[in-house]
């Protein structure tokens, strides 16, 4: 979403469009992600047995969420995508997507969150203007409204026909001195990972274009929004102040250079500590 921001810095960019062993670099991370990626799982959501470390903490799940909030505000404010209006007195960003969904979040070697972003389930009946991107512009203008409401209205019948779940993601951000880290790269794999360990999802978020989220996003597998064959193409988003583009994912379908990634990763996910 325009709250990627912070996910990008040149070096993995760079790394990452020249080709140079990314995905040999990705493996050796996770197959060490199971101390550093916690997992926070949405209230009243029953966690799949396939997760094998849930601990039932209110107090932990709080302050985590908390501590997720006020790094997402800092990183927003400098960058210039929330106003200090958009923040509560004490700096949180908090946003109602925060209480219903999965939270994958990165620590480094003190505990601390280093990287995080939001995946949200819906039920498989909810309907397109339900979703949290109806408030999208592109789903506003003239040229691409009609379009625009096609094309996820298609995803949602697509998902239900192939008996998937549907997902929006997004809340992204990474600590400014993990940013040469692999830590949003691995975060973007989650959620296809994660997408699998739910049964398998068709997915939907916003990135921004500024700061090449949206190429990284379309690298590993993402795709361009298209509704009666028109691509929805970026947009400006006035809320954030930054160029957008929609990219949506299918769980089962990443690129095939990170295919291997994902699935390790997915199952480096079992044996993650959740917290709910």
């Amino acid at each position: 979403t325009a709250q990627q921001h912070g996910t990008r810095t040149d070096a993995l960019h760079q790394r990452y469009s020249s080709g140079l062993h990314m995905p040999t670099l990705l493996d050796r991370h996770i197959d060490e992600v199971s101390d550093r990626l916690l997992l926070l799982a949405p209230p009243q959501r029953l966690v799949p047995q396939a997760f094998k470390d849930v601990v039932a903490d209110e107090t932990e799940y709080v302050a985590r969420l908390g501590e997720v909030q006020r790094l997402r505000g800092e990183i927003y404010f400098r960058d210039g995508a929330v106003r200090r209006d958009d923040l509560t007195r004490d700096g949180l960003h908090r946003t109602p997507e925060d209480d219903v969904s999965w939270h994958l979040l990165m620590l480094d070697d003190d505990g601390q969150v280093t990287a995080g972003m939001w995946y949200m389930e819906h039920p498989r009946a909810i309907s397109a203007d339900q979703l949290r991107v109806r408030h999208c512009p592109a789903g506003m203008r003239r040229e691409s409204r009609d379009a625009f409401w096609r094309a996820v209205n298609d995803e949602l019948r697509q998902a239900r026909r192939g008996g998937l779940g549907y997902a929006e993601l997004g809340g992204w951000f990474v600590v400014e001195h993990c940013r040469r880290s692999c830590d949003g790269l691995l975060l973007a794999l989650g959620a296809f990972s994660l997408g699998r360990m739910l049964g398998g999802a068709l997915g939907l978020t916003t990135a921004t274009v500024r700061h090449s989220s949206s190429t990284i996003l379309r690298k590993i597998g993402g795709e361009p929004l298209k509704g009666a064959g028109q691509v929805i193409g970026p947009y400006f988003d006035p809320q954030y102040q930054c160029e957008m583009e929609l990219i949506r994912f299918d769980s089962r379908r990443p690129d095939a250079r990170f295919a291997g990634s994902i699935e390790r990763l997915k199952d480096r996910l079992a044996t993650v500590h959740i917290v709910e």
